[in-house]
């Protein structure tokens, strides 16, 4: 564990202050996430998660003073400390790990109840572990908020109905253009918000003229399979949108990968842009005949469904409070740990000494046998203790102390 100089922080932007261009400053790609990383085990950072999406970016980690991870989070992206300032939100030690819980279980999702986010969250930590910066604390958290989201889950109805931003484009495209099935539409980009949404599309728009572009035609060409789709060539892009009613725009680009000079059709033409950064450039509003939404719009509608969502919110808090309980609960035990250990270490001592004058006074001294014996006697002693100070929790500290000067310990304070 950290030593107690250091603190855990959650460190971050979302949805809630951080509009979608503002995101897009601080949106980490694969590449600059690695590098995040990187960055933070040479400045000898020990556990550190990383989370992009299209909602919020997040580092979870440990450190001396948080402008430690909003540094490495600047350092990567093309936002500024000054503009993190103005929208961002730093957590520390219980804060932190309290808004981890509420960000995997969906309640702090920008959809009341979408748990992408625990995909996410589940990857930087696969990630963090692989490279060696996910320690035991971190670890054991990350799996208890993956607790409590299959909890609220299974318990709840806080995820029923439409849950993602992916559901709800095809929502919108449903509730605002008619005759949605002889409409032809345009997927651009195929990763995993790219994937849900054409799923919901077939879905729900019974539309067999979808059309999907990826930069990378393989990728495309094995979602399209699952629905028996048709998919063209990246050099088609121009061509396809222009033949387009609707053009769905998920592809995870840095810049924009749609713009005005693209758009040559006078019909009109819906234009949704799933993607932070923003892949569809602001320039194409100066054609009349198109309408732009971006996602935030998107997530800005509300229906029944949502409506009755909030009312299982006390059952998902409640539900986060034990979870959350019983890994607090584990986080106190850590704290007698060292205690634990320095009582070995003494009676080993103890036993050392003495096994050294019996040496000299017997003979026949039988030091397997009393190195077995003297041994169990040391592991019930240091049980007996970490059993009493597990029990009592409420004055454990007091405990602590008072072991301390019975024995004249010295020890290294963890987390």
């Amino acid at each position: 564990m950290p030593n107690r100089s250091k603190y855990f922080y959650a460190i971050g932007l979302s949805y809630q202050k951080a509009d979608a261009e503002v995101r897009g400053h601080f949106s980490l790609s694969d590449t600059a996430k690695h590098n995040v990383l990187s960055q933070a085990k040479q400045n000898g950072i020990e556990s550190l998660l990383v989370v992009s999406t299209c909602n919020r970016t997040e580092l979870y980690g440990f450190a001396e003073h948080p402008f430690q991870l909003i540094q490495l989070l600047c350092d990567n992206t093309k936002g500024t400390v000054e503009e993190f300032q103005e929208v961002a939100y730093v957590h520390k030690n219980k804060d932190a790990i309290n808004h981890m819980f509420r960000v995997g279980s969906g309640l702090d999702s920008q959809i009341l109840g979408d748990f992408e986010i625990i995909f996410q969250l589940k990857a930087g930590a696969r990630i963090s572990k692989k490279v060696g910066l996910l320690n035991s604390f971190t670890e054991r958290l990350v799996n208890s908020v993956i607790q409590a989201s299959k909890r609220i889950k299974n318990e709840t109805q806080l995820s029923s109905g439409a849950t993602s931003v992916s559901f709800a484009s095809v929502q919108y495209i449903m509730n605002t253009v008619e005759q949605i099935s002889k409409k032809n539409i345009l997927l651009f980009g195929t990763g995993k918000i790219g994937r849900n949404t054409c799923e919901n599309l077939v879905k729900h728009t019974k539309n067999s003229h979808i059309t999907l572009i990826n930069r990378t035609k393989d990728k495309a060409e094995e979602v399209a399979g699952k629905f028996n789709l048709v998919v063209k060539d990246y050099e088609n892009l121009e061509d396809e949108i222009n033949a387009s009613d609707i053009v769905i725009v998920a592809t995870g680009a840095q810049n924009p990968t749609v713009y005005k000079s693209l758009i040559s059709t006078d019909k009109p033409l819906l234009v949704l842009d799933l993607s932070i950064p923003k892949n569809v450039n602001e320039d194409i509003r100066e054609h009349s005949n198109i309408t732009l939404v971006h996602l935030d719009d998107l997530a800005k509608i509300t229906d029944d469904t949502l409506e009755k969502r909030k009312a299982y919110i006390p059952h998902a808090e409640a539900i986060i409070i034990e979870i959350s309980a019983e890994f607090n609960a584990w986080l106190n035990t850590l704290k007698f740990v060292p205690t634990i250990q320095a009582i070995k270490h003494k009676l080993t001592d103890f036993k050392n000494s003495e096994f050294n004058t019996q040496r000299k006074k017997m003979s026949d001294f039988n030091e397997v046998q009393a190195e077995l014996i003297t041994n169990n006697l040391i592991q019930k002693i240091t049980n007996q203790f970490a059993h009493h100070l597990r029990e009592d929790g409420n004055t454990s500290d007091e405990s602590i102390e008072l072991i301390k000067k019975i024995f004249q310990l010295e020890t290294t304070d963890n987390v």
